[in-house]
């Protein structure tokens, strides 16, 4: 699934009250950090996770690895913050604006 521009700002705009439910640290995108995100996907649809300082590695780097590692699509990183997007398979509480592809 790729998000298109239209798309993508609606998800930025419900994301902006957010607040970060994760925070990724020096131990950067572990299988445990990856793992409790997914466990997070099972009752969010949306969620923000920020790099801490200490965290080595590129922001934008841990949210293309975060997003593989979760199936989950990148919506956003800007400065340390990352928003993610994952649609719960049955029932999704996120309505999206519909795509003008034909």
């Amino acid at each position: 699934m790729t998000l298109t521009s239209k798309q993508r700002a609606y998800l930025k705009s419900l994301a902006s009250d957010l607040e970060p439910v994760f925070q990724i640290g020096k131990s950067s995108v572990s299988p445990e950090v990856t793992s409790a995100i997914s466990e997070t996907f099972n009752t969010h649809e949306l969620i923000k996770v920020t790099v801490l300082k200490n965290c080595l590695e590129d922001v934008k780097e841990v949210a293309i690895t975060v997003s593989e590692r979760t199936r989950s699509e990148l919506v956003q990183v800007i400065g340390r913050k990352i928003v993610l997007y994952k649609p719960f398979k049955d029932d999704p509480k996120i309505i999206l604006p519909k795509s003008n592809k034909k």
